[in-house]
């Protein structure tokens, strides 16, 4: 049963809210690294407003979603290998505090 949860935290079914809310869930996948709690919700939050934003609205809607996941490390595939974070840390992606923070974050 597929169940859309209001701001207030109450909840009712999909088919019962008719045309007032299009449903929306956004999947945000990253590479691991420095995502503590704080900072993922940071991103969800930005995500949010910047989507509200676009759409013209005032603020997000009770009926959208975001699913923050971390990939593990070795488990990014494109074109024929496997993407790592380490490259980027080792490419000067980032800045030197925040590679350490990451290599930290992810135990290497």
């Amino acid at each position: 049963m597929v169940r859309a949860v209001a701001a207030e935290c109450s909840s009712r079914l999909l088919t019962g809210i008719g045309q007032e809310l299009d449903v929306m869930l956004v999947d945000v996948a990253v590479m691991d690294g420095d995502w503590r709690p704080e900072v993922r919700a940071e991103v969800v939050e930005r995500l949010l407003a910047a989507l509200a934003d676009a759409c013209g609205l005032p603020a997000p809607s009770p009926a959208w979603w975001v699913h923050f996941r971390v990939i593990d490390e070795g488990s990014w595939g494109s074109s024929g290998g496997v993407a790592s974070i380490l490259t980027l840390l080792a490419g000067g992606v980032f800045t030197e505090e925040k590679a350490k923070m990451m290599r930290a974050a992810i135990g290497v």
